[in-house]
């Protein structure tokens, strides 16, 4: 399995994650000490492409190096905040979720195999009564 292009990718959409996190919350900020600026950023954000992160600050950059300088900023207290809890939440996270779905396969599994059961059980008392119609006759 190629784990290290999965980490590869798995970063990558995290570094993008961060900043269109990073975005919000300066669009936030800047909702409350220059709304024009919070509205000309968030207008910016749907216009470009967040999910690639490299790209959205690079055209940023030709158009508010200020505003990139807060971006890079805020992202990385951001991610030195997210990222030192960040593996054992996810780690414990899909734990949780695997046991969770484990038990409502195991819950459907046994559901399907009581209702076989109970369905050829009740086959069987006919299957009696038709054998010992069948030898009066």
């Amino acid at each position: 399995m190629a784990y290290k292009q999965v980490v590869k990718d798995t970063a990558k959409v995290l570094q993008s994650y961060l900043t269109y996190q990073t975005v919000r919350i300066i669009v936030e900020q800047l909702s409350e000490t220059n709304p024009a600026q919070a509205i000309w950023l968030s207008d910016y954000s749907d216009r470009k492409k967040i999910q690639d992160s490299d790209s959205y600050i690079n055209d940023l950059m030709k158009e508010n190096k200020e505003l990139v300088l807060r971006i890079l900023t805020v992202r990385q207290d951001l991610a030195e905040q997210v990222l030192e809890f960040l593996p054992e939440m996810v780690k414990t996270n899909i734990d949780q979720s695997n046991m969770e779905h484990r038990r409502h396969l195991l819950e459907r599994l046994t559901q399907t195999q009581s209702s076989s059961l109970m369905s050829s059980s009740i086959d069987e008392p006919n299957l009696e009564s038709n054998k010992s119609e069948n030898k009066e006759e």
